[in-house]
C-alpha cells in the first residue's frame, strides 16, 4: 500500500493549515531570566531600603551592621552591668533602642531612666513639650551610644506598675539623666509627673 502524501495529491497545495516559510518567522528571543544586572539591582535596592528604615529607626538592624560585645554580667540589667551596645531609635517593641528620653529599651526590656523626667513624645499636651521631648530623646540617643555606661539600682524599687525595670545610667560615675538635667531637656524625678505646658 502506498501513503500518499496530502500535499502532493493536491498539487503540492494544503488545506487547513499553510506551511509557513522558515524565513519569514518572527525571531524570538529567549530572555534569560535573573540577570546578573537585575539581581544586583535587586540587591542594592534591599540594601538601601534597609539603611532607610534603620535610619528613620523603623528597625534595628545595629547587631548585624556593627556587632557589639553583649553586657558583662550574667543577669542582663544586675546592679553594676556594664553596657556597651549601638542604640537606635526604637521603631516597635524588641531590640536595644532608646523610645523616648527617660525610656530606653535592651534586649527587649524596657528601662525606665529613675533618676529624671523627660517631656512626652507620644502623649504630649502641646507642641513645646512635644518638640523638648523629641531634643530629649535625641541628646539620650547620643548619650548612650557615646560609649559604655553601667545600670545602677534605684534607691526605691526594681520595677515601676508597667514592668519597665527602674535605673539610674552612669558613665564614669555620672548620671546620664543628670547630664539631660542640666542641659534643660529633663527635670529630676521627684515621684510624680509635673505638666511641662
Amino acid at each position: 500500500m502506498n501513503k500518499v502524501n496530502p500535499a502532493r495529491r493536491n498539487g503540492g497545495q494544503t488545506f487547513g493549515r499553510r506551511r509557513a516559510n522558515p524565513a519569514l518567522r518572527p525571531v524570538r528571543h529567549r530572555r534569560r531570566s535573573g540577570s546578573l544586572i537585575e539581581i544586583a539591582l535587586g540587591l542594592l535596592i534591599v540594601v538601601l531600603l534597609a539603611y532607610i528604615a534603620q535610619a528613620r529607626g523603623l528597625v534595628d538592624l545595629s547587631s548585624l551592621i556593627q556587632p557589639r560585645p553583649a553586657t558583662t554580667a550574667t543577669t542582663p540589667l544586675a546592679q553594676g552591668t556594664t553596657i556597651f551596645r549601638s542604640f537606635v531609635l526604637c521603631p516597635r517593641s524588641g531590640g536595644t533602642c532608646v523610645i523616648d528620653g527617660d525610656t530606653i529599651r535592651i534586649d527587649g526590656q524596657s528601662i525606665r531612666i529613675a533618676d529624671i523626667d523627660t517631656p512626652e513624645i507620644r502623649s504630649h499636651q502641646c507642641a513645646e513639650e512635644l518638640a523638648l521631648g523629641q531634643r530629649a530623646t535625641d541628646r539620650m540617643l547620643e548619650l548612650v551610644n557615646a560609649g559604655p555606661f553601667t545600670l545602677e539600682m534605684w534607691d526605691h524599687r526594681d520595677e515601676d506598675r508597667y514592668g519597665r525595670k527602674l535605673r539610674v545610667l552612669k558613665r564614669d560615675g555620672q548620671s546620664l539623666g543628670m547630664i539631660l538635667v542640666a542641659e534643660g531637656l529633663a527635670r529630676p524625678w521627684g515621684g510624680a509627673r509635673q505638666p511641662w505646658c
